[in-house]
């Protein structure tokens, strides 16, 4: 679908490369989810992003994640899942 207004979106100069992450931990409250995703390397690792949103936007991202996934699977072959991680990870309080 095209949008009529196109949004300028902008990217801030030190936000302008990518980041890695191969752990997430997801907790939520009523109106909110906090994703927190982890880049892990033996013996430790670091919070490399959070995310906040709504219930709402969290379902809209998740729909929008399973349909690439699909698509990905489709043009190149089916995805293994990964394997868990053999401790817990994330904060502790």
């Amino acid at each position: 679908m095209e949008s009529q207004n196109p949004q300028e979106i902008k990217i801030a100069d030190n936000f302008a490369g990518g980041e890695y992450a191969n752990a997430m931990q997801v907790a939520h409250t009523k109106d909110e989810a906090l994703l927190t995703f982890f880049n892990i390397v033996a013996p430790s690792g670091r919070v490399c992003a959070k995310i906040i949103t709504s219930p709402g936007h969290l379902k809209r991202m998740i729909a929008a994640l399973s349909d690439n996934m699909k698509k990905y699977e489709e043009n190149f072959g089916p995805v293994t899942e990964s394997e868990s991680p053999k401790q817990e990870i994330g904060f502790k309080l």
